[in-house]
């Protein structure tokens, strides 16, 4: 995706095209799952000047309009990826905190059916594996 592409996304959802939301976009394209943290040293990496408060009000509006996507693992810090609108998954390390991308594993969406609604109409279900990559499962245990 090049910028011209992030360009017409922000225009899409009526925001400002600025320097701070392309960097944002490409960061979190190229490096998914990241917390705010890393979002700000990525973005800082193109645009040394940007502040700690500019990159959060970033993310916060690309969260709102549905450009981007919050995700919070229990027991970690908030996640950040431009993987939207496909109701995927996630498996996390309990180790090291590695997160992956894990597709809908089948049926429609939301891939689960719950065994009783309370009269909700359910759009999304949200699942998280959990173990350990296989750079965690490969070391030896500490004893």
């Amino acid at each position: 995706m090049v910028m011209s592409d992030f360009e017409a996304q922000l225009r899409a959802v009526s925001l400002r095209v600025t320097r701070p939301r392309l960097a944002v976009l490409a960061a979190l394209r190229d490096h998914p799952h990241v917390d705010t943290e890393t979002v700000i040293a990525l973005v800082r990496a193109d645009l040394p000047t940007v502040s700690h408060q500019a990159v959060y009000d970033v993310l916060r509006a690309l969260t709102e309009t549905g450009l981007i996507r919050r995700i919070q693992p229990a027991g970690a810090l908030a996640r950040y990826e431009t993987r939207v609108g496909d109701n995927h998954h996630h498996v996390v390390c309990r180790t090291c905190g590695a997160i992956a991308d894990v597709d809908c594993a089948v049926g429609h969406a939301p891939c689960l059916t719950a065994s009783d609604d309370h009269g909700f109409v359910i759009d999304e279900a949200e699942v998280v594996y959990w173990g350990l990559c296989p750079g965690c499962a490969a070391e030896p245990v500490q004893r």
